[in-house]
């Protein structure tokens, strides 16, 4: 193809990251990280606008990885981005295309106020702190275990296969076309397959196991091995892998009541339909 005359004229960078994971994690191939270390973000097409708002994209995960791929195209593959960089690359690309102000409604849990408050995006990305996966690990007697971070087409995947079943769980006892023992029989079984996925989640979370005779990666042997170790290291492992996901995530707001002062927490979490609205 004949180069545009008009290339000159296509979008630019706005601003540089560096991503939380530092480009680890990735498949060999799936992600160019420049000397610098920072990857250029651009601004948001029409197309990416149409597409973050088309609700099956939404839900099967296809919105945000066609919107991460195209602003920031140094990332080839966002299926496979670790989870520790989905929120920091999200508010990366809502800065690049809307500048670094974000209008935050919230209110009081003292005096009920209801109020208006600006955040400046920039400090969430200055101020973010990953859980840290290449040196936590878990030792019970003569294994040692090792963990990873989920990939968003994993944690995409498991969140979608809970809510369906959590909406199971909701639906059942209220169901009129239903005897009690079919209920009973339905929710036992939404709990299992709740139950499975958890289990799967957890291994997905290992890289590996290491015994004094072998290191074992395999999936199926380590989710085996959830099914069938003892309880107290199990809960260990949960717990860790629970901990290093809560500190890759977006941390609640201080928030101070305009009205009576008291200081609170706010939650933010990335709706991507709000979340990148220009007029939010």
């Amino acid at each position: 193809m004949a180069n545009n005359p008009l290339r000159q004229f296509f979008r630019q960078p706005s601003i540089y990251i560096k991503l939380p994971s530092n480009g680890d994690y990735y498949p060999e191939g799936e992600i160019d990280i420049p000397e610098s270390g920072e990857l250029p973000v651009y601004p948001m097409t029409a197309i990416d606008e149409i597409t973050y708002r088309t609700p099956d994209a939404l839900y099967n995960g296809t919105a945000v990885v066609n919107v991460v791929q195209s602003c920031i195209p140094a990332i080839k593959n966002a299926w496979h981005m670790p989870a520790m960089d989905i929120d920091n690359v999200l508010v990366a690309i809502r800065i690049a295309s809307y500048g670094h102000e974000l209008d935050i409604d919230t209110k009081c849990p003292a005096c009920e106020n209801a109020s208006e408050f600006t955040l400046d995006l920039r400090t969430v990305i200055d101020n973010f702190q990953p859980g840290d996966y290449q040196t936590a690990s878990v030792k019970s007697g003569d294994l040692e275990i090792f963990f990873r971070p989920l990939t968003y087409q994993m944690l995409n995947e498991n969140n979608a296969k809970q809510f369906n079943e959590q909406r199971i769980l909701q639906a059942v006892p209220n169901a009129d076309n239903m005897d009690e023992e079919q209920k009973i029989e339905m929710l036992s079984q939404a709990l299992k397959s709740i139950t499975a996925l958890t289990v799967n989640a957890l291994s997905m979370s290992i890289a590996a196991i290491k015994t004094p005779d072998s290191l074992v990666t395999e999936r199926e042997f380590i989710e085996e091995f959830l099914n069938s170790c003892d309880r107290k290291l199990f809960t260990k492992i949960r717990e860790l892998v629970v901990k290093l996901k809560t500190l890759s995530e977006l941390k609640p707001l201080n928030v101070k009541c305009p009205e009576c002062e008291h200081e609170y927490s706010q939650a933010f979490t990335l709706d991507m339909v709000s979340f990148f609205d220009p007029a939010s």
